[in-house]
């Protein structure tokens, strides 16, 4: 495993400075289930408006049941699927379109839901594993194969395992796992005071 820390303008937790979504995973080595229960676990206690917890997660470690494993995998995007192939576990997120209190639309489902996922990734990092999330799936897809109910959102799937040693990246997946992380610089996304006026130190 290799570290791909992020250049940041100030310290910042060595977490989140360690967290990327690389894309070259170890076929040969499962994730542990304690491991992944801790990974849910975290998600589990991300915030959410008024506590609804509208996040629903589905795991498919191909390890167990590589069928199932399989009906996940193919509902990715063509492009995901020629990296993601070697990753042991695969995930969902899917995100309640309506609080459980009162049934009125909760349009911050999603939100809460991506809160819960970065918890779930700053987590994984902490246990040595990469996570991979993506958009390039079929939702609608995925909804069928699994029976997610009409409520729920299908918002995000991922990758999770454990990343192979740098000299084992494989040629075609080198160019962008080895090259720099990079973001915009933090005055064109942080603002202060109004629009558009860069957050500065």
């Amino acid at each position: 495993m290799f570290e791909k820390n992020a250049d940041t303008a100030t310290a910042i937790n060595r977490l989140l400075a360690r967290r990327w979504s690389g894309r070259a995973y170890d076929r040969d080595r499962g994730v542990a289930r304690n491991d992944l229960v801790a990974l849910a676990e975290a998600a589990r206690w991300a915030p959410s408006c008024y506590g609804d917890q509208p996040w629903r997660f589905l795991f498919w470690d191909r390890n167990r049941d590589e069928g199932a494993w399989r009906r996940a995998f193919e509902c990715l995007g063509e492009l995901n699927q020629r990296w993601a192939e070697r990753a042991p576990v695969l995930a969902a997120v899917c995100s309640d379109q309506r609080f459980t209190s009162n049934d009125k639309p909760n349009r911050w489902g999603a939100y809460d839901s991506g809160a819960a996922a970065m918890s779930l990734c700053v987590q994984a990092t902490e246990l040595g594993l990469m996570v991979h999330q993506m958009g390039g799936f079929d939702a609608e897809r995925l909804r069928a194969a699994f029976s997610i109910p009409d409520r729920y959102a299908p918002m995000a799937m991922m990758t999770i395992g454990y990343q192979v040693d740098q000299g084992a990246v494989p040629a075609d997946l080198a160019g962008r796992e080895l090259a720099p992380r990079q973001r915009r610089p933090l005055d064109e996304s942080f603002f202060d005071g109004g629009w558009g006026i860069p957050l500065r130190r």
